[in-house]
C-alpha cells in the first residue's frame, strides 16, 4: 500500500523505517523513506528523556511517556503512523566477546548453502552466558572453508568443512526487556535491537576507514560508548556509564551553581583547555543568591577537560585491556552530544595518539538540517540498519542474530 504525500509522491509503506533512539538526555524519533539513494527524512520528534539514567530505564512510565511524545511528533510530521521501529540500546551492561565455530557442509555435493552459513551462526551464539544475559548481534569477522581464511560470503563455494570468527556483542536481559516494554506500551513493535555505537559507526565511517580500522566515541548525556570498526566491521565494544551529566555535576560542583545552570554553561562556554583563553571573564547564576558571579573561563575550561581528558583514559584503558589498542589506525570519530564541546577532538587525538574528527551523518535528504549533527548519529545509523533489514516481500525483518538474510545486507555495507 502506498501513502501519497507532498507534491503527490507516492510513497510505499514498505519503504518508510522507524528509528528509535531512547536516550539519557533525549529521546530521538526519525521516519523516513528509505527507497532511495538515499535516506529521506520525513518526520523528526525530539523531546526530552525522562525515567532513564546511564542508559537504563529506572522509570518505565516516565520513559514510555517521552517515547510517546517523540513518537507523535515524528508521526504528525511525516504522516505516517509507526507500527514497527528499530531502537537503539547502549549501557554499561553491554559486552562483547570473540568467539569460534565451525559446522560440516550438509550439501552432499559440498556446496556451501545460506543455511550452512546460518547454522555456524547459530553454533557461534552457544557461549557461555550469565542468565541474566542475552545475545544482541553476531558479528562475522570472516569465514573459513577447509582451512582458507578471509572469506566473507562462503555461500556457493565448495568445502566440507565451514568455520567463523565473530564478535558477539551481549547485554543485560532485563535492562534490555524494560526497554522493549516501554516501546511496547505506546502500541509499537520493537523490529530490532541495535547497539548504539554500532549504529553510530554506520552513520559517520567512510568505507575506508571501516576498513582501516577506526574507533567511533559516541559522547551521550549517561555513557560514553566506544566501538572498533576493523576489516569492514565490528570487532570491539566498550560502554563506561559517564558522560554529559558528570560534567554538569563537575560544573555545578566547582562553580557553585545549579544543575541547570551547569548545563548552560557547559554548552556556551565548555571547550578543553587547549582552547581555552586566559583572561576571558563570564558572569553565571550563583547558586542561592540573586546576584550573579564572575569568574574566568579558562576555569570552567579546567574543570570540563579533567572529566573528559578521564573519560577518555578510561576507555583508552579498556580497549588496551581488551587487545584492541592500536588497532584503529584511521583515528578516532567522536559523536554525541559531548561532540560539540569545543577542542575535544584536539584532545582525543592527543590521549588515542591518533588522528581525531568529529563525525556528522551527512548522506540525508529531506529534513535533513535538523539533524545533520553529531548528536544525531545513533538515530540516523537506526535508519541506515532498518533498511539493510528489508526484505524482498516488503516485511522489516527483526535484526536478531539469527537473521541471516538481513545480517549479510548489512555487513556488505561495511566492505570497501
Amino acid at each position: 500500500m502506498a501513502r501519497t504525500l507532498r507534491g503527490g509522491t507516492a510513497i510505499a509503506r514498505d519503504q518508510i523505517i522507524v528509528g528509535v533512539d531512547v536516550g539519557s538526555t533525549k529521546v530521538c524519533t526519525l521516519i523516513a523513506d528509505v527507497g532511495g539513494d538515499k535516506p529521506e527524512i520525513l518526520g523528526v520528534g525530539i523531546c526530552p528523556s525522562q525515567g532513564m539514567r546511564k542508559g537504563i530505564v529506572v522509570d518505565v512510565q516516565a520513559a514510555a511517556a517521552a517515547v510517546s511524545t517523540s513518537l507523535r511528533r515524528a508521526e504528525q510530521q511525516s504522516g505516517f503512523k509507526a507500527m514497527r521501529v528499530f531502537l537503539g540500546v547502549t549501557g554499561a551492561h553491554i559486552g562483547s566477546t570473540n568467539t569460534h565455530a565451525v559446522v560440516a557442509v550438509r550439501d552432499p555435493s559440498n556446496v556451501i548453502s545460506p543455511d550452512d552459513v546460518a547454522r555456524v551462526i547459530d553454533v557461534a551464539r552457544v557461549i557461555q552466558l550469565p542468565a541474566d544475559q542475552e545475545i544482541l548481534h553476531v558479528i562475522p569477522h570472516h569465514y573459513i572453508v577447509d582451512g582458507t581464511e578471509g572469506i566473507q560470503d562462503p555461500v556457493g563455494m565448495l568445502g566440507r568443512r565451514l568455520e567463523i570468527e565473530a564478535t558477539i556483542i551481549t547485554g543485560s536481559t532485563t535492562p534490555i526487556h524494560n526497554l522493549v516494554r516501554c516501546i511496547e506500551s505506546v502500541d509499537v513493535e520493537a523490529d530490532g535491537i541495535v547497539l548504539a555505537p554500532l549504529a553510530a559507526g554506520r552513520a559517520v565511517l567512510s568505507s575506508a576507514e571501516r576498513e582501516l580500522g577506526s574507533l567511533v566515541i559516541d559522547l551521550g548525556g549517561g555513557t560514553t560508548d566506544g566501538a572498533i570498526f576493523r576489516d569492514g566491521r565490528i570487532v570491539h565494544s566498550s560502554v563506561l556509564p559517564v558522560g554529559g551529566y558528570q560534567i554538569n555535576n563537575d560544573l555545578a560542583y566547582g562553580l557553585r551553581t545549579s544543575l541547570a545552570v551547569a548545563e548552560e554553561v557547559k554548552i556556551r562556554y565548555g571547550s578543553t583547555l587547549d582552547t581555552a583563553r586566559r583572561g576571558e571573564r563570564i558572569q553565571i547564576p550563583a547558586y542561592g543568591r540573586e546576584e550573579a558571579q564572575d569568574l574566568e573561563r579558562y576555569t570552567v575550561a579546567e574543570i570540563v577537560d579533567a572529566r573528559l581528558a578521564e573519560t577518555f583514559e578510561l576507555l583508552h584503558a579498556d580497549i588496551a585491556r581488551a587487545g584492541f589498542d592500536a588497532t584503529y589506525s584511521a583515528g578516532v570519530v567522536l559523536t554525541g552530544g559531548g561532540a560539540l564541546i569545543t577542542g575535544v577532538s584536539e584532545l582525543a587525538s592527543e590521549i588515542f595518539q591518533a588522528p581525531s574528527r568529529v563525525g556528522a551523518p551527512d548522506n540525508l535528504i529531506g529534513l535533513a538540517d535538523a539533524i545533520r549533527s553529531p548528536s544525531f548519529a545513533a538515530s540516523v545509523g537506526l535508519l541506515e540498519w532498518g533498511r539493510d533489514q528489508l526484505v524482498p516481500a516488503g516485511r522489516l525483518e527483526a535484526s536478531s542474530s539469527r537473521s541471516f538474510d538481513g545480517l549479510r545486507a548489512w555487513f556488505r555495507n561495511f566492505l570497501p
